[in-house]
């Protein structure tokens, strides 16, 4: 869940090293801004200067640079607070790009300095026709695959989700802790699809932070808290797990009938790499249960999964890319695969800094050329 990611410590600013090389340096924010050219954002811990208001229906580039002391991201909404595109863990000083595509209608771009709230928002209007990528038929076999991956995803979701919540409802804490983990795979895998719906995402797979935004806490970590309690009691927790999955099945059905962009698959891909590296292996993502590697591995398959779907785009544009994208992903199993635990993983909180080290390497040298995909689809 990405509203609230503010115990990313040292793997967010490694990270956002290896991905601001897909951004580089702008030398003339006057011409970045201009119609047709990139537009400049200059985010600050109280700002978010968003070079101009209006841009052209097809593929918008937004270049984010972080002039402030915390941590930002960078959205752009459609109404309802529909995600059309984000850019995550933009640590200060570094810049980052995002490629989204965006026909004719009213937007919000946002900045969220600390990584929470509503953000720094303005308006945002894009105007003419442009033909969509998935005109190109390689592109659109890509998001037909994908969608068929998404949909393989939350047909395991919802049977899994209703066995964790009639196991929490019965207060059966050894099988809804045997299922906790199981069941967030599901979920893990499509969770940047899961994003794009509002506060769909924040009410299922909200931290507690939440409550600060304004938010009640429930979900999985709202059971994930009561179910490794010192003293586990369930007896309160029936509405919480109806609510669970009551919000499961309307995501669920929102995934399914989701017509996706193919930027939405690279973007997806690289956002995914954000995730473990801010609430993975830093421990903060399911800091009761200590299953973070559940997520991690399911974080990696998700990104693999929108690559592998992308991949017959990127073998004729950049075959090289792939090449790499193979190996650092292999890289990135080989890694985690010496903390397999039977059928599951080890607990986060028994490995050592040094193991934490390994992975989040592993991550940033993955995390560096899944920078480049969104450039390499937008390519006309």
């Amino acid at each position: 869940m990405r509203t609230t990611r503010i115990l990313a410590l040292a793997a967010v600013g490694v990270l956002g090293g290896a991905l601001a090389a897909c951004g580089g340096d702008k030398a003339d924010d006057t011409a970045a801004g201009a119609a047709g050219g990139p537009i400049t954002v200059k985010a600050s811990d109280t700002a978010c200067e968003v070079a101009r208001n209006k841009a052209d229906a097809g593929t918008s580039v937004f270049t984010i640079t972080n002039g402030g002391n915390k941590v930002t991201e960078f959205y752009v909404y459609a109404p309802g607070d529909r995600v059309m595109g984000e850019v995550e863990n933009i640590a200060p000083g570094l810049t980052r790009e995002l490629h989204v595509e965006l026909p004719a209608g009213s937007y919000e771009t946002a900045c969220k300095p600390g990584m929470s709230g509503r953000g720094i928002r303005a308006a945002l209007t894009v105007a003419g026709s442009s033909a969509p990528l998935t005109d190109d038929a390689a592109l659109a076999d890509a998001t037909a695959s994908y969608s068929r991956y998404v949909r393989s995803q939350t047909a395991a979701l919802l049977p899994k989700t209703e066995e964790f919540v009639a196991a929490v409802k019965a207060g059966d804490v050894a099988k809804a802790r045997a299922l906790f983990p199981v069941t967030r795979t599901y979920w893990e895998r499509i969770e940047p699809v899961a994003e794009i719906f509002g506060d769909l995402d924040p009410k299922i797979d909200g931290r507690e932070e939440v409550i600060e935004e304004g938010m009640e806490f429930t979900g999985f970590h709202r059971l994930e808290k009561d179910l490794w309690a010192a003293k586990p009691d369930l007896s309160q927790d029936g509405p919480i797990a109806d609510r669970l999955l009551a919000d499961v099945k309307e995501i669920v059905a929102k995934a399914d009938a989701e017509k996706l962009s193919p930027l939405q698959l690279a973007n997806g891909a690289k956002g995914l790499l954000d995730e473990v590296a801010t609430g993975k292996i830093t421990g903060e993502e399911d800091r009761y249960s200590h299953t973070d590697l559940w997520d991690f591995n399911a974080n990696v398959e998700g990104s693999k999964a929108a690559i592998a779907a992308l991949r017959p785009v990127l073998e004729e544009r950049d075959p090289a890319l792939v090449k790499t994208l193979d190996t650092e992903f292999a890289n990135v199993d080989a890694a985690l695969a010496k903390y397999r635990d039977g059928d599951g993983w080890k607990l986060h909180n028994t490995l050592s800094a040094a193991d934490l080290k390994g992975l989040s390497d592993a991550i940033n040298a993955l995390a560096e050329p899944i920078s480049k995909v969104a450039a390499v689809v937008s390519k006309k």
